[in-house]
């Protein structure tokens, strides 16, 4: 496995257990939206996904980057695999951004943009790649994983809960990216997969057309 997906385990896991144990590092990188734009702190567009909330946070998002992480190296090798992970990071979180601008309250951890970046580049080269969740020991076909993900993600956004503490805009915008990569880079797969990737996107065509032709959000 290439050394730049052990690194980025290894420094997300260290840096997270360090802002656990020091609550002022953790309130100074965490993604807020005041900080963000009331103090031009744009570092938090990137820190932010070096944090996470508890150690299940950490481990399901880092075990997700390790199974499908060595898949776009093998394909994009390691300069593309940085410009999904971290564009997918930066992406999802000015996602964010956009969407709760008038909420300088609003804050959000966690790599999930970046990891959801590099599991729908995978998917996107292979719509037929298996996912599996814990304990189900059944193979989903990876367009269907994403149109169900896709599908829930967007619902969750646009019909907030109050104890929904998940992210939705910053995977959204995270896996948004990771497709567009992969079509921008590999044209000839995208259209060779053009039916499947339709299927998956239908969520997020319908989102789009909420958020920025209707603007029914915030």
């Amino acid at each position: 496995m290439n050394s730049i997906l052990l690194l980025i385990i290894a420094a997300t896991a260290i840096f997270s257990y360090y802002g656990w144990q020091n609550l002022h590092i953790f309130e100074k990188y965490k993604f807020n939206v005041g900080a963000i734009l009331r103090n031009k702190e744009y570092v938090r567009l990137v820190s932010a996904g070096f944090l996470h909330a508890d150690p299940m946070h950490l481990i399901f998002n880092m075990l997700t980057l390790y199974f499908f992480g060595p898949i776009v190296l093998q394909y994009f090798g390691v300069l593309g695999f940085l410009l999904i992970y971290f564009g997918s990071i930066i992406l999802g979180n000015v996602f964010s951004l956009y969407l709760y601008k008038s909420q300088s309250w609003y804050s959000a951890i966690g790599a999930s943009g970046g990891v959801s970046g590099i599991l729908f580049a995978a998917i996107g080269m292979f719509p037929f790649l298996g996912i599996q969740f814990f304990f189900i020991p059944i193979d989903i076909p990876g367009y269907l994983f994403g149109l169900g993900y896709f599908g829930y993600s967007v619902y969750s956004m646009l019909n907030p809960r109050a104890n929904d503490n998940i992210g939705h805009a910053a995977h959204l915008g995270g896996a948004g990216f990771g497709l567009l990569y992969v079509i921008a880079i590999e044209p000839a797969a995208a259209i060779q997969n053009s039916v499947y990737l339709f299927i998956m996107a239908i969520p997020l065509l319908y989102m789009l057309y909420v958020v920025f032709i209707q603007k029914k959000i915030n």
